[in-house]
């Protein structure tokens, strides 16, 4: 089928009105794993000492954080040290295993107990990131593995609605191989009433064999499901040390595209550092650079 015939056959996606609903457009967090990253440089551990790590992160401005959260007994211990800085968390990152019937109901089990305890500090958006077979190695999922995992993300997400809360469909570059079939079926098939899309825009840079024409295809494609945006910059396909409009992205563009489609997501920032990053600043004067930058773009 030809690209043009291909867009044309697309289902057109009847979505509730998501923005404004459960969360404000301006209250721009970070991800935890772009902070990891700076440590990791640092020859220090994100998440050791999460009452340290909580008041050098209110340094940097920021007033909301999305953490990364592996259990219950994580965010249990995280939530006090946001509380005593005054960080918010609108939203947060939870890795799922949804692709084999035999861990689906683990899976949405743990996530869902998470988003118990995240929802009464505040939290609305959980976004998960449907595990690859082999993080390391390019095995794709069978199609019967993608018909699992929407039907998955579908349970998952009504349940989370139930309780009040969206879930966010997010990917990283693994989900754009074979003409990005993973990502085009998760969001083909699922439900729009039940999932939202985390549009993480560098993974699809990337995935796409560094194609910025790629990432706007998919804001053009999924605009009305898109939750959250994941920000990222690059230069010559490395990640910068601090996001900003220019670079291989051009987020000017992006930002008036988002304009255009009304659409008004949550903010994250995730402008993680890579072997081959420069070296110049610190975590938290790093921050400082993003959220003026971002606050400048989109709000």
């Amino acid at each position: 089928m030809k690209r043009r015939n291909f867009l044309t056959a697309l289902p057109l996606i009847a979505t509730i009105d998501f923005q404004g609903l459960y969360f404000k457009a301006d209250q721009i967090s970070s991800n935890g794993y772009n902070w990891s990253t700076f440590y990791k440089r640092e020859g220090k551990v994100w998440g050791e000492n999460w009452d340290e790590d909580m008041q050098l992160y209110a340094q940097s401005g920021l007033k909301a954080f999305e953490p990364g959260i592996a259990n219950i007994e994580m965010l249990e211990k995280l939530i006090p040290a946001m509380k005593d800085n005054n960080i918010s968390m609108p939203s947060l990152y939870a890795n799922s295993v949804l692709y084999e019937d035999s861990q689906v109901r683990k899976s949405i089990q743990s996530i869902l107990e998470i988003a118990e305890s995240a929802s009464q500090y505040g939290c609305r958006i959980i976004v998960t990131n449907p595990s690859p077979i082999d993080w390391n190695k390019p095995i794709n999922k069978t199609d019967s593995q993608l018909i699992t995992q929407a039907k998955a993300m579908n349970d998952l997400g009504k349940k989370l609605k139930d309780r009040g809360m969206i879930l966010a469909y997010h990917t990283h570059d693994m989900e754009l191989r074979a003409g990005a079939r993973e990502i085009h079926h998760t969001l083909q098939n699922t439900n729009p009433d039940y999932v939202g899309f985390c549009l993480d825009t560098h993974w699809v840079y990337r995935g796409s064999d560094n194609s910025q024409l790629a990432v706007f295809d998919i804001l053009k494609m999924y605009a009305d499901r898109i939750v959250e945006l994941h920000l990222r910059q690059s230069t010559d396909g490395v990640w910068d040390e601090t996001f900003s409009a220019a670079g291989d992205i051009d987020y000017h563009k992006f930002a008036a595209e988002l304009k255009k489609h009304k659409t008004k997501p949550q903010l994250v920032i995730e402008q993680c550092l890579e072997a081959k990053s420069p070296v110049s600043i610190d975590v938290v004067s790093a921050h400082q650079k993003d959220l003026k930058a971002v606050s400048q773009l989109f709000t």
